[in-house]
């Protein structure tokens, strides 16, 4: 107040002066105007060394000015040190930031919200072979143009990463994850999983290979074993109980090479050469009477069909998925228990749902059940039959057709299993 008090007072007394003498010389109005005028070039004054101040010299301190102008100019000056040094701790986090990147393997590009190119670490010139000179700018699909991470960047769903051939080497394979930040920017990161890569694909083939040696022994084995339970009855009976053992024990073993061999091929063929339309109607009603005879009527199996709608896939593979679900429903809830296999469709997409009311299932399993050989009871493993790939070959035959599996399940609850699958691959919807 009293700054503004000392400006209104260097407003008045030249205005009061200019008036007396003004009226000494018979001209009052005359000398107003000159007061005011002294009053304006003193402002004007002060504006022009604020304005060469901020314009040519803003970093060095600013000119001496009396009263509010002094004010003024301190005031300034002491925001822009606050903001130099903001800048300068802002600058000194950013190059903290940009060579913790450079130091990283894994390849780090930035994208504004066009999804252009803004800035990338070493690393992402290395695998994607970009250029500071030339890309800078440039959409990033103009470099990464396989339709699958196009469809992936387009899609907004980063839930999941992809996994594609580098750009410039097909040998190296890369795999991508996308994150949206700040005003709908994007980082994209890509790691080197060549090794991995090659060390899965040994797996799949050491499996696949194993599994393909083991069948003809055990077919070997599954063939003399039934001659000797033909002969029963001239063998001992203690030796006769081993047979049967054995032959359980050998047909055990036949499926679980059987579904390694099945889990096998979906992983390493594409697939897609039998896709159709399928009557969904008829192929759940083949599962229930595949179920019912494992379950040998001790348990209520129902099909609910609520769409005409037909499912475009391969019928084999829906068909081993889904009897895959129901057989276990049959295997892990006691006699007596409700089995429900349900066929929904809409225009959000399609749903085949296997539900039960048998214990349900402790949620904290949920999340490995897909898990090859996982089990939530391993005690009931060979009581069950089961090979423990089941639900592995669901969620392969699923990804291969578009869908996804959900759980939901509680103890004492039930269970319910659904294969969700988009609009897309829906035939006859209306």
């Amino acid at each position: 107040m009293r700054l503004w008090s000392r400006e209104i007072w260097r407003l008045v007394w030249p205005s009061a002066v200019g008036v007396l003498l003004g009226a000494l010389l018979g001209v009052p109005g005359l000398g107003l105007a000159v007061g005011l005028s002294v009053c304006l070039g003193f402002h004007l004054y002060q504006l022009r060394a604020l304005y060469h101040w901020l314009t040519r010299a803003p970093q060095e301190e600013p000119p001496a000015a009396p009263g509010l102008w002094g004010e003024l100019f301190d005031r300034l000056y002491r925001y822009q040190k606050s903001q130099r040094l903001t800048q300068n701790r802002l600058r000194a986090t950013l190059a903290r930031i940009q060579e913790s990147s450079e130091a990283m393997r894994d390849s780090v590009v930035m994208l504004d919200r066009h999804g252009d190119l803004e800035w990338w670490n070493s690393a992402a010139a290395q695998m994607l072979g970009l250029k500071v000179e030339l890309d800078r700018g440039q959409h990033i699909t103009n470099f990464l143009r396989d339709p699958r991470f196009v469809s992936y960047f387009n899609a907004r769903d980063y839930s999941e990463p992809l996994t594609l051939p580098s750009p410039i080497d097909e040998r190296r394979i890369l795999q991508y994850q996308i994150t949206l930040y700040g005003d709908d920017e994007r980082l994209v990161m890509a790691r080197d999983i060549t090794r991995l890569h090659r060390l899965e694909q040994m797996r799949r083939d050491f499996v696949a290979n194993v599994s393909h040696e083991l069948r003809t022994p055990l077919t070997v084995l599954s063939g003399y074993l039934e001659t000797y339970a033909d002969l029963a009855e001239q063998l001992p009976p203690r030796l006769g109980r081993g047979i049967e053992q054995m032959q359980a024990q050998t047909t055990r073993m036949q499926n679980l090479v059987n579904d390694l061999l099945l889990l096998s091929r979906l992983e390493i063929d594409q697939g897609g050469e039998d896709h159709q339309p399928i009557d969904v109607a008829a192929l759940l009603a083949k599962v229930r009477d595949d179920a019912l005879a494992l379950s040998k009527g001790q348990h209520a199996i129902e099909v609910e069909v609520e769409s005409d709608a037909a499912l475009i896939g391969s019928e084999q593979e829906l068909r081993s998925a889904v009897s895959n679900l129901a057989f276990n429903a049959v295997r892990y809830t006691p006699p007596g228990s409700q089995i429900t296999l349900r066929w929904q469709a809409s225009e959000q997409g399609a749903c085949l749902a296997v539900e039960d009311d048998g214990e349900g299932i402790d949620p904290v399993h949920i999340p490995r059940l897909t898990e090859r050989f996982y089990r939530v009871d391993k005690g009931r493993s060979t009581a069950t039959g089961g090979t423990g790939l089941g639900l592995a070959i669901v969620k392969h035959v699923l990804l291969r057709h578009d869908g996804k599996l959900t759980i939901d399940s509680r103890p004492g609850e039930g269970a319910r299993f659904r294969c969700v699958f988009p609009q897309e691959r829906l035939a006859g919807f209306e």
